[in-house]
């Protein structure tokens, strides 16, 4: 199946910069609390969020990073990006169509979601090489996504998540699944929280 048209951003972001309603729903809310809840370590030197919509997200993971590259595809969801974080000096929000375009520079946390059930199976693929070939060595990968069926969908989301885990080789980290979504995270080095903390 091809990877889902541009057409499909443009149509969603035609009325409004938050078509998932990431600024009022608890729900979302709550997911984005679980997603910072699997990090295994309380900062990072520079991370790369492709797929960031209107930055909620974003706004989250800020105070833990040195670094934080935000990115998408559509204009409307970096322009509300953008205005979401500019108060954060260490955020830089991107126009990037990913995995066709990627970043320069090495990243020790990566978060890829509710994105990559838009691409192809052999684009999930080429996305985990280039994220393998940007990790640092101590790099953590986090995936969230929704599990249900729609029809956008290009990828089912076990498959994603398979795909991200045997393309990149990373040691599996941490897995919360619930019956709407699912959140898993690998290691580079294989190590987690209680090996990362001294004492």
């Amino acid at each position: 199946m091809p990877d889902t048209p541009d057409t499909y951003f443009d149509a969603v972001y035609a009325r409004t910069d938050d078509p998932w309603h990431y600024r009022t729903r608890w729900f979302e809310a709550r997911k984005r609390a679980l997603l910072l809840a699997v990090l295994d370590r309380p900062r990072f030197r520079s991370a790369f969020e492709p797929g960031c919509a209107n930055g909620e997200f974003t706004a989250m993971l800020a105070p833990r990073c040195e670094r934080l590259l935000a990115a998408d595809r559509h204009p409307r969801a970096t322009e509300a990006a953008a205005r979401r974080n500019a108060g954060s000096a260490n955020v830089t929000v991107a126009s990037i169509k990913v995995p066709w375009e990627w970043p320069e520079g090495t990243f020790d946390l990566m978060v890829i979601s509710e994105f990559a059930y838009y691409l192809a199976t052999d684009q999930v693929a080429w996305l985990a090489r280039r994220i393998r070939a940007s990790m640092a060595a101590d790099g953590l990968l986090v995936a969230c996504h929704w599990l249900h069926p729609f029809d956008e969908r290009a990828c089912a989301t076990d498959d994603v998540h398979r795909l991200l885990q045997d393309e990149t080789g990373f040691a599996p980290a941490a897995e919360y699944r619930e019956a709407d979504y699912v959140i898993q995270a690998w290691s580079v080095d294989g190590r987690g929280p209680s090996q990362r903390e001294p004492g």
